[in-house]
């Protein structure tokens, strides 16, 4: 006797979405700019002005780059916008803070533009483990989109997801 198995998840309306799938490839970098300061941790304006100007920043062009310090300085808001200055028209996208800020501010408008229309009232799994540095950021980011717009939102897979989220009746 022959039975058929019946595909469950493929005939139902739930719908998945794979954040992996929207990242933008493009090379990342960070630039800690402790390297420009006197020991470390003082920063000399003039000496600061002059690292600038002899620093290649075109090895930065159409990077995405995050910009940081790996010390206790206080750096004054004026020198982070004069490194803003050297990257802007070279970086495709410039922020200050790690590898992860950079991630969740690239994440951003790329999630807050998504057509979601097509998850209106259907269950929805955001899909984990990519091999790609996508931001937890933006599975909150993707979350907070869907709902009021998915009847239910989980993450995972379909054979082990776990539920974050089911619209009251």
């Amino acid at each position: 006797m022959e039975v058929e198995i019946i595909n469950r998840v493929a005939n139902s309306k739930l719908k998945t979405i794979d954040l992996e799938d929207y990242y933008p490839e493009g090379t990342r970098s960070e630039i800690d700019i402790s390297q420009w300061l006197m020991e470390g941790i003082v920063l000399v304006e003039s000496r600061f002005r002059e690292s600038l100007k002899n620093t290649d920043f075109t090895i930065y062009k159409d990077h995405y780059v995050a910009v940081n310090c790996s010390t206790d300085a206080i750096i004054p808001q004026w020198a982070w916008m004069l490194l803003q200055t050297e990257l802007s028209g070279i970086a495709q996208k410039v922020v200050l803070g790690s590898p992860e800020d950079l991630e969740t501010a690239v994440y951003r408008p790329i999630i807050n533009a998504l057509d979601l229309s097509v998850y209106e009232n259907v269950p929805v799994i955001i899909k984990g483990c990519s091999n790609k540095p996508v931001p937890l950021a933006a599975y909150m980011m993707i979350t907070d989109q869907l709902q009021g717009i998915a009847r239910s939102i989980m993450y995972g897979e379909a054979c082990s997801a776990v539920p974050v989220y089911k619209k009251k009746r």
